[in-house]
């Protein structure tokens, strides 16, 4: 085993997860890309191995709790602690207005984007406490803040997806229940939003590269011991819940 810090990414095989993931290995860290597909997982190592980057696949599907709890004994057998925990994995299946949602659509949403990072992280927590001041990150929405989904002046107040907009919302409240029974282990768990970036769950309209959308959770990633833990933070600083 290993005395580098680990990382852990999960939805890592494209999009921000993926970018998150090249940020940290090119900060020397090794970084395991979680992914439900062998072969895209396999794909984004083989990208990022190319550049140099101590990167190793992870298969993890955060909606089933067998998948999660198998990736957590091998990563226990393959490292000694878990320095970062990066909740990226999420999923929209919004397409109608909510009077019209349908429940089997919310309950999908919710079991990917709000119990999904629960169940890995409750996995997880005994190799983040391992880590000397771990850190943990969930990757939210500015769809999520209530203060700006209201505000009509942000672009935020212009989606009005029931199912994705309150999952965030869920996980940003999610984020403060373990940031504070975390903290006195010294770990760190703080939400982020990325910005409007061009991915596959908008369809590429956002108006930010992947790249910019990664920065917000690389810097909640490596903050230090007097950094925050409990907020939810953007691109430039700290977001309205």
């Amino acid at each position: 085993m290993s005395n580098t810090k680990t990382a852990l990414v999960t939805g890592a095989n494209k999009g921000i997860g993926f970018a998150v993931a090249d940020a940290l290995a090119a900060k020397g860290i090794q970084v395991w890309i979680g992914a439900r597909d062998l072969d895209r997982g396999n794909a984004a190592v083989q990208k990022l191995a190319a550049k140099g980057h101590d990167v190793r696949f992870l298969q993890i599907d955060v909606s089933d709790d067998q998948s999660v709890s198998e990736a957590a004994v091998r990563l226990a057998a393959e490292t000694n602690a878990l320095d970062v925990l990066i909740n990226n994995a999420g999923i929209v299946r919004d397409s109608t207005p909510p009077s019209e949602a349908k429940i089997a659509d919310l309950r999908e949403v919710y079991e990917t984007n709000v119990f999904g990072p629960i169940r890995v992280t409750q996995a997880f927590i005994p190799l983040l406490k391992k880590a000397q001041g771990a850190r943990v990150v969930m990757m939210s929405s500015g769809l999520g803040s209530l203060g700006l989904v209201t505000d009509p002046t942000s672009i935020y107040s212009t989606a009005n997806l029931l199912g994705y907009n309150s999952s965030k919302t869920a996980l940003n409240a999610v984020a403060v229940s373990f940031a504070k029974e975390l903290e006195r282990y010294g770990i760190k768990v703080n939400a982020v939003e990325p910005g409007s970036v061009a991915t596959d769950l908008n369809g590429h309209s956002g108006e930010m590269t992947t790249e910019e959308g990664a920065e917000s959770a690389v810097a909640m990633a490596v903050i230090g011991k007097d950094g925050p833990t409990a907020g939810f933070f953007g691109r430039y600083g700290r977001q309205p819940w």
